[in-house]
């Protein structure tokens, strides 16, 4: 619909999606709406605050797994440079550490892809009235699995580990000891009752620890 024929309430969205045809699609369905205009559209995590901020959006509708940066660190910049932009976060992962990260990062809302669009286009109208707006399934899943065990410094290590880097490589990485990258590394598997680091980041990235 042409931007002179829409309500004066349009609500501007800005969509951070790294697949191009999902990110089309989304784009044009969301644009049928009467009252919904995409303004920005990025396929990179590391440009979401950038575009944020030359644009304007009402709502930043957010993919999880983008590169450069993470949907979830991408939603704690905006909440901190670009208050007035409210976050949904839509995923094809939904794991229930996830959602608790997308909460802590100040996220409105949490939905996964395979949803009808009238409902992420309901949704998006909902967080702009203040509400939080939360898949269901999700919700219960996330309240019955808990918190992460995992503390921030065993995250940053685990995380440092994902490229087969040796105990000596983490240890310079986070400027920690070899003797504390390793009692970490031994306190991760053990939360997550694994057997190596390989399982544990395995583990952890389907918990949506990480």
């Amino acid at each position: 619909m042409p931007r002179d024929h829409r309500p004066a309430t349009s609500v501007r969205v800005l969509l951070a999606e790294d697949q191009g045809m999902m990110r089309g699609a989304l784009a044009l369905l969301l644009g049928m709406e009467p009252d919904i205009e995409v303004v920005a559209q990025v396929a990179a995590g590391d440009v979401i605050v950038d575009t944020a901020l030359l644009h304007r959006p009402d709502v930043a509708l957010l993919d999880i797994e983008l590169p450069g940066m993470s949907g979830l660190d991408a939603a704690a910049e905006l909440r901190a440079q670009v208050p007035d932009c409210r976050v949904l976060i839509l995923t094809t992962f939904g794991r229930p550490g996830y959602l608790r990260r997308a909460m802590e990062a100040g996220a409105a809302g949490f939905l996964v892809k395979d949803g009808p669009v009238e409902e992420l286009a309901s949704a998006i109208r909902r967080v702009l009235t203040g509400e939080t707006v939360v898949d269901p399934a999700l919700a219960a899943a996330a309240l019955s699995a808990g918190p992460s065990p995992l503390s921030a410094r065993e995250c940053d290590v685990l995380r440092a580990s994902a490229d087969g880097a040796t105990v000596a490589d983490i240890a310079v990485r986070l400027h920690l000891s070899e003797s504390t990258v390793r009692n970490h590394l031994s306190a991760v598997i053990g939360k997550t009752g694994t057997r190596n680091r390989t399982e544990a980041l395995h583990e952890a990235r389907h918990q949506g620890w990480l």
